[in-house]
């Protein structure tokens, strides 16, 4: 196990990415584990602390995980992931009407420069049915999730509860809680990982 992980260490994004696509989830492990910290100075940055740091970042990279087949190697991973991480920010921003730092100025991070940019919400004629498709295949791999795991992502997501209001629903520590997101986010990735590649 340690070599495999020293030998992941040593390739480029672009193969790791690969290796991931093909089924490799160890990969995906070895570029998360690059870029988590940039991608929690982002959220800190955008979101400040009007939300758990660790659970939007785990978000962001569930939703990687999920569009990894739509990244292009002519490209920076990084670059694709540090949009990932903004738009969501700025997607739940939105949401949630908090206020942030202007989304006109750009934000640094060492050597990469990320443009907080705007989705685009322009609809293609089949942008509907791809909609629902989508989240009846999201809503079925949510179902398959044992219950545990199944109930603490839909107070979370569906009902947008805290983590202090899940504990007190489910008589359980919060950290436990946290414990259960994460796991569940993990079988949603595998579950859902082939299923989304042409969403």
């Amino acid at each position: 196990m340690k070599g495999e992980k020293g030998k992941l260490k040593k390739l480029s994004d672009i193969e790791l990415v690969k290796q991931a696509l093909n089924g490799n989830d160890s990969a995906y492990t070895e570029l998360m584990n690059r870029y988590k910290k940039k991608v929690e100075i982002i959220v800190s940055r955008l979101v400040k602390k009007e939300f758990d740091v660790e659970d939007l970042v785990q978000e962001i990279f569930t939703k990687a995980f999920t569009s990894l087949s739509t990244f292009k190697s002519e490209f920076s991973f990084s670059t694709w992931l540090y949009k990932i991480a903004t738009n969501h920010c700025i997607d739940y921003i939105r949401k949630r009407k908090i206020s942030i730092y202007s989304l006109d100025e750009e934000l640094e991070l060492e050597e990469d420069t990320v443009h907080r940019e705007i989705p685009d919400w322009s609809k293609t004629p089949d942008y509907e049915l791809l909609r629902k498709e989508k989240k009846e295949i999201i809503h079925q791999a949510i179902n398959s999730l044992p219950e545990h795991y199944r109930k603490v992502i839909i107070l979370r997501h569906f009902e947008d509860k805290s983590y202090e209001e899940i504990a007190k629903e489910l008589k359980l520590p919060i950290g436990t809680v946290k414990v259960h997101l994460f796991r569940a986010r993990e079988l949603l990735y595998k579950n859902l990982k082939d299923k989304l590649k042409h969403y």
